[in-house]
This record gives structure tokens, sequence and C-alpha cells, in this order.
């Protein structure tokens, strides 16, 4: 029930957001792309991402949804940096006792800084560099992207080399994830984009143990006007491989920490 109503929050959210002033706009959701935005531009991001179908963690019918606030500033034309919310709700059934259960937290504020080395309307692949640290508390994470892409014509690629360490800060572990993403897309109107993306995500535990790697692809569609744009893509796990046995039952996917699919909608405006 709470999945639904925050379901429900973020649809009228978007809904009330199709008004303001010019935007951006990306044709990705997980694939950062190499543009960054100019000096003074300012532009505010919803971030809504489904994560559903885990086993073998004694929970059926899981559900997480990820909730993102993002406001993004051009402090100079090569350096764009972004303030983040970031909170979490998941919803389960106890396969031992049969009660339904659900959790609500804030993930905590993370900083996004991105800074462009070749700009891809000047060079013949853009290059842009990210580091994002997050500290909600409890825990805190480091994230670091190269993130490269070009637009061919009607065409439009990027792909995003990904580096994670995230620390519990109580129960003092650390982990590690190495994440590879792709994303190709074909402009088929003045206003709507359609392609794939493809998603690696690997989990390393003390930099030690080689957890898994489980792979994703799926269509995304964008669409984008003067003053706002929106870009939604569905994406199921396709493959997967846990190292130290298959707690999940599943021989080629990983569904004890990752999920069978994940469905991100992310949507934006300029003010």
């Amino acid at each position: 029930m709470q999945s639904r109503k925050i379901g429900a929050v973020a649809l009228m959210v978007w809904m009330t957001s199709l008004t303001g002033a010019r935007a951006t706009g990306r044709v990705f959701t997980y694939t950062y792309e190499p543009e960054v935005m100019p000096a003074g531009a300012a532009e505010f991001e919803q971030w809504v991402t489904l994560r559903s179908g885990r086993e073998g963690v004694g929970k059926e019918h899981f559900t997480r949804w990820d909730i993102r606030e993002e406001f993004e500033y051009g402090v100079t034309d090569r350096y764009t940096a972004a303030l983040y919310l970031n909170f979490r709700a998941d919803s389960y059934e106890d396969s031992v006792t049969g009660n339904s259960a659900s959790t609500f937290k804030f993930r905590g504020v993370a900083v996004e800084n991105r800074y462009q080395l070749w700009n891809p309307a000047e060079k013949p692949v853009g290059l842009t560099l990210y580091v994002e640290p997050r500290y909600s508390g409890e825990e805190a994470s480091l994230e670091q992207k190269i993130i490269l892409g070009q637009r061919h014509g009607k065409w439009k690629w990027a792909a995003n080399l990904v580096h994670e360490t995230e620390w519990d800060l109580h129960d003092h572990e650390t982990e590690g994830e190495v994440e590879f993403d792709l994303g190709v897309t074909r402009q088929l109107t003045k206003r709507w984009s359609l392609g794939l993306e493809f998603r690696t995500v690997s989990k390393i535990a003390e930099y030690e143990d080689w957890e898994y790697v489980a792979m994703y692809v799926g269509p995304v569609l964008s669409y984008a006007r003067d003053n706002w744009w929106a870009a939604l893509t569905v994406m199921p796990q396709v493959w997967g491989d846990n190292f130290n046995g298959e707690p999940d039952g599943h021989e080629n996917l990983v569904l004890d920490d990752q999920e069978r699919v994940q469905i991100r909608l992310l949507f934006g405006m300029e003010f």
C-alpha cells in the first residue's frame, strides 16, 4: 500500500511539473551524458526508480522505490554541481511469518560534481569526470564516473565507467561496486527519442570477495519540450552470476541483492 501511495505522489509531482522555464533534457536515465549545464543555468530533476523482484532473502513480493530530488547549477561552462536528497521505501512479505512490512528511510544528502574535459561539440568524443560523495549519518559513500559520449546526426551514445565505495558507519563494513553503463538512442521526431540502455553491476565485499555480476538491458524513451523533459527506462535483468553459490536458487540471475526488473523515470525543468 505504501509503495502505491509513493508511486501516486511521484506521478502527481510529474504532472504538476509540466510548466516552467527552458530545460536542457536527458535522453538516458541510468547513463550520464558528457554535456554539462552552461554557467548560471539551474535545473530541478525528479528521480523515481522502481526495483522489484528479489528472492532468497526471506522477503516475498519485494518492492523498492528510490526517490531522489536533484537541484543542479552550472557553476561555469565546464563545471556543474548538484545537491541530491535521497529517500528509499521498501515493502515486502516475510516468507516465514507471512506478515507484510514496509520501511521508509532518508538515504542522506549527496553532492554531485561534473567537470567536462572535452566538449562533444568540439571533440570527436565528449569526456566528463564525475565525483559524488554522500552521507546519511548511518552510511557514507563516494562514487566516481568517467563519462564518454557523442552525437552522430540523429543518433546519440554515451558510456560510463563507474566505481563506488560505501561505508556502513555502524557495522564498520565496506563494500565496493563496479558498474558499466551504455546507452544508444535515435531521435525519432523533434521531441521523441527511442533507444536502449545496458548496465552491468558487480559488488566486492570488503574489497576482498567478489560477490556477483548482474546485467540489465532495456528500452529507453525520452521526450523534450522547450520548458521540460522526461525519460523512462524499463530494464529487466537478463543475466547474473553469484560467485559464492546460489542463495536465490537461480543459476543465471542474481536476485538476493539485485532485482528482476528496474524501472526509472526522470523529469526536469530549468528555472
